[in-house]
């Protein structure tokens, strides 16, 4: 296949687009005002990441050989002057709404957050003696005369300042301890209003007390973020798990890739401190007065206001499982999903204990990609085990930033009798899967949960995702072959039903689409209907240009990035794409292929990824039962048809909100999906005709 004949998204500069979106949903005024604030939160937190992971890699590639870079068309330079270009727009428009819009709004709930040039004299006072007794134990600071070479050295993400002083050579550094204590400190309350300061300016306010006999100019800002691509694909052999232990420090010392800065700073210290940190020019990245604006996920509200967050969610009880609390006999009468965080993550907690505790059940095996530092989960695995359970837990050593958590609990489920597997070298095991063994009537039974999202109770309750649980001899039988190759004892499967990346997926998805081309071309019934988080495998693009082409109309809702443009003509004008960004991260994968009106479902933890598709260990599993398939086509037709937070992806990047037509109603799916699911499983069935 001609992987150059058709146009595609540069990744990298489309990711832009998807924290774009973040920035949209804190300048919503219909969102309550701490969850705006929490919005801009995400979008810090997310840019950090980004700079960490992809723009480091961008750098990495600048260190291949420039003949080989041109003859890969591997354009790195040009590249990250796009993506610095973008995001100096956005961060205008961030410090825009923080300061325009949201501290005003503060400040009309009594709420006022002030810098040290606007305490009074109580809290000046205040501010001193609580920098005495709580932050000066915890400051490290240093003069850097400029006159010797001694490289200057900050830690990834931490918040430094950068003294000027009279004396021109030199300049200090002095750290922010919010690492340590909580970013926001509350001044003590006058009963009507509530002033709340950074911990940044009592430093700042304090600065003389650390920097005695210097003469102090100016005051700035500044954070480094370091490399964090760690895993290069095919980059390491031998036992990885070591490895991995091994190169957790390099984390903190990695090399730079950013400086973001005060803009106030001037600008031959700005040279300054880039040669005492070795970076480039193109690495210097001009900020407001504070960064880590991710703190802003514990802003304080003393005054406990309601109205200023997300109501309360209620969770949805699931009907099966509610009316009677045997799982397995609920599972091996049909086929069951869950949907999180309208739901429970319970339900799956709460299958694992039971099969810890059931006397019939002889063994449980589960692979575990981002573990949770403590759950019930983990508490019902180590009770199997307790129970003489045969337990195997596949343990992702390469879930990135969890690496340490994940070792720990690997360490522990080995101590306490299971056996555990890791990653291999040159691929991750990104699949959610759990298999169930016991006897039933002298014979083994088994029973399957396949998932879109971790096991991870915390996350369920933000990650919109979907959980299959299943005694399909045809689905279980299966999925024990996958972990016949997560434990090494097959390495081949020859799955039917289940899409096993990377043996499968590929293969089965592009047959699913061919099929729909066929049908297209032949008078039958077509479409492709697909949620996922990212697209950006070209191969399966093209294939779906191709069907574009061939009268396939292709509807799909992309959370993230997408390499694949829609709206072109005689490319891609069948295609439409359309992000939702609302309250809860939309994560589930459900692909639907019409197949001349016999439609085929698929949910599972692969996105149309080449890393997905050919470099990690991925189930997809078919949705056989027919009312669960009813379910996921409802799920899906109530996303596409929203009209309140779905963004259209078009050619222009533009994110438009879609526009609600006069004569419909105002559909935001969240809320609709949740009535959805409220009513199909109330006790008694009132579930009536939606407007879809």
């Amino acid at each position: 296949m001609d992987l150059k004949k058709y146009p595609y998204n540069n990744r990298d500069v489309n990711w832009l687009s998807f924290n774009e979106r973040v920035l949209q949903e804190a300048e919503d005024e219909s969102n309550p005002l701490y969850e705006r604030l929490k919005f801009l939160a995400i979008f810090s937190s997310n840019l950090d990441e980004y700079f960490r992971v992809r723009v480091s890699r961008l750098r990495q590639i600048k260190r291949i050989d420039r003949k080989l870079r041109k003859k890969l068309a591997l354009k790195p330079n040009k590249q990250v002057k796009e993506i610095l270009k973008q995001v100096k727009i956005q961060q205008e428009k961030f410090g825009s709404i923080f300061f325009k819009d949201l501290i005003p709004e503060l400040a009309k709930h009594n709420i006022h957050l002030i810098d040290q040039n606007h305490y009074d004299f109580d809290q000046h006072q205040y501010a001193t003696e609580y920098f005495i007794s709580k932050i000066l134990p915890l400051i490290n600071s240093e003069i850097i005369d400029l006159s010797e070479v001694n490289p200057t050295f900050l830690e990834n993400n931490k918040l430094y300042y950068l003294l000027t002083f009279e004396k021109e050579d030199q300049f200090g550094i002095v750290n922010i301890p919010s690492d340590t204590l909580e970013r926001f400190v509350c001044f003590p309350s006058d009963g009507q209003n509530t002033h709340i300061t950074f911990l940044d300016d009592i430093v700042r306010l304090n600065l003389n007390q650390i920097f005695d006999g210097q003469k102090i100019k100016g005051c700035f800002q500044i954070k480094l973020s370091r490399d964090a691509e760690l895993y290069i694909d095919d980059e390491f052999e031998g036992v990885l798990a070591e490895k991995i232990k091994k190169s957790l420090s390099q984390r903190y010392d990695g090399q730079p890739t950013r400086l973001l800065f005060d803009a106030a700073l001037p600008k031959e210290y700005k040279s300054k401190i880039r040669k005492s940190l070795g970076l480039g020019k193109i690495d210097m990245m001009p900020g407001g007065k504070y960064h880590n604006f991710s703190d802003f996920f514990s802003f304080p509200d003393p005054t406990n206001n309601l109205s200023l967050h997300y109501p309360k969610a209620t969770e949805i009880k699931h009907k099966e499982f509610e009316q009677n609390s045997n799982y397995f006999e609920v599972i091996s009468k049909k086929d069951q999903l869950v949907h999180f965080p309208y739901m429970s993550f319970n339900y799956v907690q709460n299958f694992i204990n039971q099969a810890a505790v059931d006397p019939n059940t002889t063994e449980i095996k589960i692979s575990l990609y981002r573990v949770a530092k403590e759950s019930d989960l983990t508490s019902s695995l180590l009770k199997a085990l307790e129970n003489g359970k045969k337990v195997t837990v596949f343990v992702e050593a390469k879930a990135r930033f969890d690496e340490k958590n994940n070792l720990k609990w690997g360490k522990i489920f080995e101590e306490k009798g299971a056996s555990v597997f890791y990653s291999y070298p040159k691929i991750k095991v990104h699949s959610k899967i759990l298999l169930v063994k016991r006897k039933e009537n002298n014979k083994e039974a088994s029973y399957a949960y396949i998932g879109t999202g971790n096991f991870n109770a915390k996350t369920s309750k933000i990650y919109c995702d979907h959980g299959l649980f299943t005694a399909n001899k045809l689905i279980t039988k299966e999925l024990s072959e996958v972990f016949e190759v997560l434990s090494g004892k097959m390495i081949l499967p020859k799955p039917k039903n289940l899409l096993v990346s990377p043996f499968t997926t590929r293969i089965q998805f592009e047959e699913l689409i061919d099929k729909e081309i066929y049908n297209s071309k032949n008078g039958n019934i077509s479409g492709i209907t697909a949620k996922l988080n990212s697209l950006e495998d070209k191969k399966i693009i093209n294939k779906l240009y191709d069907a574009s082409n061939a009268g396939v109309k292709t509807k799909l809702l992309v959370r993230g990035f997408t390499c694949l443009i829609p709206g072109l003509k005689d490319i891609s004008e069948n295609i439409q794409i359309t992000s939702i960004l609302d309250r809860y991260l939309e994560h589930g994968r459900i692909y639907h292929f019409n197949n001349n009106g016999d439609s085929k479902i698929f949910i599972g933890s692969a996105d149309w990824m080449t890393r997905n598709l050919d470099k990690r260990i991925e189930v997809l599993v078919p949705i056989l039962d027919k009312d669960c398939k009813k379910e996921l086509k409802t799920i899906l037709d109530i996303q596409l048809n929203d009209n309140v937070k779905a963004r259209i992806q078009d050619a222009n990047e533009t994110n438009s909100y879609k526009k609600k037509m006069d004569d419909k109603p105002s559909i935001q799916s969240q809320h609709l999906l949740r009535e959805y699911l409220t009513k199909i499983h109330a006790p008694i069935n009132t579930l009536t005709k939606q407007y879809l």
